[in-house]
């Protein structure tokens, strides 16, 4: 897909399952289960998609997936599947090879978005997914991930982000960034205080990946927010301002979690804001 002259792939690292009830907070489960069904374990699909910019002589990988390094009770906990690794693919849906990999950039380093920013080698040890990337996340992420919330510590693991400052790959960025002309990152509160969302502008259209603050297409109406969100309120704030200027500007929304329909349109009908694939509007 083309955004302008940057090339824009999606890059499924694993399909897991988290619980229905945390993914959808206050909701009814009468309500949230007509759009994603729970399994006899009330859980329901999500996946891990990324994002895979090539822009201006860079190769960019926004997120990493959940990764590979888990066990297999952990694996089964929280029913991971997955067709192939991170690495075969960026090959095989991008072409390129994770050496070629430029730049990694984490909207935040929960173990769902940065798991696949390291790998365990042959020798047993864990080192970076992408040898030659420059690894970039907010310096205000960086420092809540090594001091975290009582609410959000089970979801970081240091094994996805100390590998990257032992190479000396990892670079601290500010709240604003710009990772290349167009493509920037913006910290919007609510999941937590310093979870960023991805923007890209090229000419008259925008690509917006809103991370966690809209994880899958069911959670466009604006009181559906997870009960993992550490500020719900400054969700749905968020939510009120993004996503109708989204729908008014016919923006390209890109919901990281949805196991189905990643890539979509937000068009209102009735008075209500809702989703539509990206193809349907084509």
């Amino acid at each position: 897909m083309q955004i302008g002259d940057y090339r824009v792939e999606i890059v499924p690292d694993a399909e897991f399952r988290l619980d229905g009830g945390a993914m959808f907070g206050v909701v009814p489960r009468t309500l949230w289960s007509k759009m994603c069904p729970p399994d006899d374990l009330n859980r329901i699909r999500v996946n891990t998609n990324c994002l895979f910019i090539e822009a201006g002589g860079e190769r960019i990988l926004i997120e990493t997936g959940v990764g590979e390094k888990w066990s297999a009770k952990h694996a089964a906990m929280y029913g991971i599947e997955r067709r192939r690794t991170l690495r075969e693919s960026v090959r095989v849906i991008t072409g390129r090879s994770p050496e070629e990999i430029t730049i990694v950039a984490n909207t935040h380093l929960h173990f769902d978005h940065a798991g696949g920013n390291t790998v365990t080698d042959e020798r047993g040890e864990v080192v970076p997914t992408f040898p030659n990337a420059r690894y970039l996340i907010s310096r205000a992420e960086y420092e809540h991930a090594e001091a975290p919330h009582e609410r959000d510590r089970a979801s970081y693991l240091p094994e996805n982000w100390l590998p990257l400052k032992e190479s000396g790959q990892l670079e601290l960025q500010p709240p604003y960034y710009q990772i290349v002309p167009g493509l920037t990152m913006e910290t919007v509160a609510g999941h937590s205080r310093t979870m960023q969302c991805l923007r890209l502008v090229r000419g008259e259209q925008t690509l917006f990946n809103f991370a966690d603050l809209v994880p899958t297409r069911a959670h466009v109406p604006f009181a559906w927010v997870m009960g993992y969100d550490l500020y719900p309120v400054e969700t749905v704030d968020a939510k009120k301002r993004l996503l109708p200027q989204a729908a008014c500007e016919n923006w390209l929304c890109f919901f990281y979690h949805d196991p189905d329909m990643p890539l979509c349109r937000v068009i209102e009908e009735d008075g209500k804001l809702r989703a539509v694939g990206y193809s349907d509007m084509r």
